[in-house]
């Protein structure tokens, strides 16, 4: 089984959302089922058919859930990483030929968001930037080609 690299913060929401969807979600998925049951011949009744795909959604997402928090493996930051680019680094790089520098998390890829700023370890990107620092230039490779940035400053 793999691990998945995580946050505390994000380990910790992972919980609550688990805790919503077992508890609050769960009873609201079991009323909409016994009232779709209440309107009778289950054979054709598209609102039972609904409850209960819905249902299997949620046992679907809670199961996922579950598997992430117990493969979960918090990111460690050490003080030995510091100015070095690696997994809870927050990084400020600057593109070849632009003028506005960009910020960037680096995270687990369950935390990936790359439209807001928050960039997987295991994307082309990220691996570009892992164990590099400030003044370092990386490239890689990127559908519209060979991308190229200068690291300005690391922060973990």
């Amino acid at each position: 089984m793999s691990k998945f690299k995580l946050t505390e913060e994000h380990l910790n929401e992972l919980k609550k959302e688990l805790e919503y969807l077992q508890t609050t979600r769960d009873k609201e998925v079991s009323e909409q089922i016994k009232e779709a049951r209440s309107f009778g011949d289950l054979s054709e009744n598209s609102e039972y058919d609904e409850a209960k795909a819905e249902q299997g959604k949620l046992y679907s997402k809670i199961a996922e859930i579950k598997n992430i928090i117990e493969n979960a493996e918090i990111i460690e930051v050490s003080a030995d990483d510091a100015g070095v680019v690696g997994l809870g680094s927050k990084v400020r790089v600057l593109e070849a030929g632009e003028k506005d520098e960009e910020i960037y998390d680096i995270v687990g890829s369950q935390e990936a968001d790359p439209m807001n700023g928050r960039i997987s370890e295991e994307s082309p990107f990220g691996r570009a930037l892992i164990g590099h620092k400030a003044g370092d230039v990386v490239e890689f490779e990127a559908p519209e080609g060979v991308l190229k940035f200068t690291i300005v400053e690391t922060t973990k």
